[in-house]
């Protein structure tokens, strides 16, 4: 079992480079349809996903505020931490809004239901290009990639936008103007937050690998720490609306994703050297 495993695995090296991207091409369509097959569930269940998931954070039984409410309860502060989202109306101007916000919403729930398995695919195809050692430093790279991701989705649903939904809705410059939202406009927001987040979360994976290649080192993240910390600053303000709690909700997290990256680049460029010395040795 162990030669078929490694003869395969040598075949594939020696393949050519467009017998490589017929492999490729063949991962790809797998993925491609994986993400197809749970789109159409999301566009099956279209009515519950919109009711109870993406407009949750505008119905005052939202996890988030019972969490808080409770929380405000138990310090006994009463229900000065309770919070209440204001009534919204959301309104389409399209004549195909909706069936396309039904696209939109089914492609993006095809992309996170199936992103363990789109990665599992890419890891096949670049698993057989790998050394023993890089290979088993590399296990469970499929798990902490897809927990990253789906980490990155949770915070930024049950944190980050319940605040920046109720922060957004109860502004007002004047009484006079009425706050009335275009739905395209809240749900590419919400799309926005979360699949930015999810993006984001990822991280430590990337430099982890960075570093594995020799391309990123703990010194050099050290050294450019005030850079990072201007760039995460902005990617803040890209994620989140012009509002202070939300740009910080985002900056916090991922500051300490920044900090907590330099720990693994370090360990890993500590083993890699390790590896090499006992290599050359």
């Amino acid at each position: 079992m162990l030669k078929k495993l490694f003869s395969s695995n040598e075949e594939k090296a020696e393949m050519s480079f467009f017998d490589h991207l017929e492999e490729l091409r063949w991962h790809l369509v797998r993925s491609a349809a994986a993400i197809v097959i749970v789109s159409i569930l999301g566009f099956v269940f279209t009515d519950w996903i919109l009711t109870k998931v993406i407009f949750g954070p505008t119905q005052a039984d939202f996890p988030t505020y019972r969490w808080i409410c409770s929380a405000s309860h138990y310090f006994g502060l009463g229900d000065k931490m309770c919070i209440t989202p204001p009534p919204i109306v959301f309104q389409n101007t399209k004549m195909a809004g909706q069936i396309m916000l039904q696209f939109k919403l089914a492609m993006i729930i095809g992309v996170i239901g199936a992103f363990p398995y789109v990665c599992w695919e890419l890891w096949r195809f670049i698993r057989p290009a790998l050394k023993d050692n890089e290979a088993k430093g590399s296990r469970g790279v499929i798990f902490w990639v897809s927990l990253q991701f789906l980490m990155g989705i949770a915070f930024s649903y049950f944190l980050i936008a319940p605040f920046m939904i109720n922060f957004l809705a109860s502004y007002t410059v004047s009484e006079v103007i009425k706050n009335d939202f275009f739905i395209d406009d809240y749900f590419g927001l919400m799309s926005q937050i979360i699949l930015g987040m999810g993006a984001l979360f990822e991280m430590p994976i990337l430099v982890y690998f960075l570093t594995k290649l020799g391309i990123l080192t703990p010194t050099f993240m050290r050294n450019y720490r005030r850079h990072a910390i201007v760039v995460i600053l902005v990617l803040a303000a890209i994620i989140t609306p012009p509002d202070v709690l939300d740009q910080l909700l985002v900056f916090v997290p991922l500051y300490l994703l920044y900090e907590v990256s330099i720990l693994i680049s370090a360990r890993t460029y500590a083993k890699k050297e390790k590896a090499e010395i006992e290599e050359w040795s």
